[in-house]
């Protein structure tokens, strides 16, 4: 079975994310065809990039990166759940991104994004950023918006149907995470 990580995207104070991300991962375990674990970038203690070698060398020197690296490294597929900040994704899921390269490597990622447009431009941004690093992003996404899906914006509850959604989105996610094993296993 293929493991699975929910990734955290934001570590803004009064952040979303983490409340996206736990919605997600009740609806993936409901699923027996994969593992997940939700992952929050804010446990990791990311300072802004500070290893001296290119992320593609692999030689971590620092002990939050190779904390980091250990953990990413675990995993088969990715969710990401970010939040749009000013038509992007935020900064701090786009640093803790940019520490590793092979880790991330041949592996397959779904997005969740949320805010006033649903988050598109950000997932937009990780498509781009998710070619660079040799990973399959899926087509379905969940959009959640901050005018429907979140009461006077910021109590989350999402519209019944975004369950749907989210299920297609790990459908693929799982697909591809498999069919992308033997690349991994080289």
């Amino acid at each position: 079975m293929i493991r699975i990580a929910i990734i955290v995207g934001s570590t803004r104070p009064g952040r979303k994310a983490d409340t996206v991300a736990g919605w997600v991962h009740e609806i993936a375990k409901k699923r027996n065809d994969a593992e997940f674990e939700v992952v929050d970038i804010q446990d990791f203690n990311l300072p802004l990039l500070d290893e001296p070698m290119p992320p593609s060398m692999g030689q971590y020197s620092k002990p939050h990166t190779k904390a980091w690296a250990a953990k990413i490294d675990t995993f088969d597929a990715y969710v990401f759940v970010t939040p749009e900040y000013n038509h992007g994704t935020s900064a701090a899921l786009k640093n803790a991104i940019d520490y590793l390269y092979r880790e991330w490597n041949n592996k397959a990622a779904g997005f969740v994004g949320y805010g006033g447009a649903g988050g598109v431009r950000a997932v937009e941004q990780l498509r781009l950023v998710m070619g660079e690093l040799l990973v399959a992003d899926v087509r379905a996404q969940v959009m959640l918006s901050l005018f429907t899906d979140f009461e006077n914006f910021s109590v989350f509850k999402p519209a019944a149907h975004h369950e749907q959604s989210v299920n297609a989105m790990l459908d693929q996610v799982i697909a591809w995470g498999g069919a992308l094993k033997p690349l991994r296993d080289e």
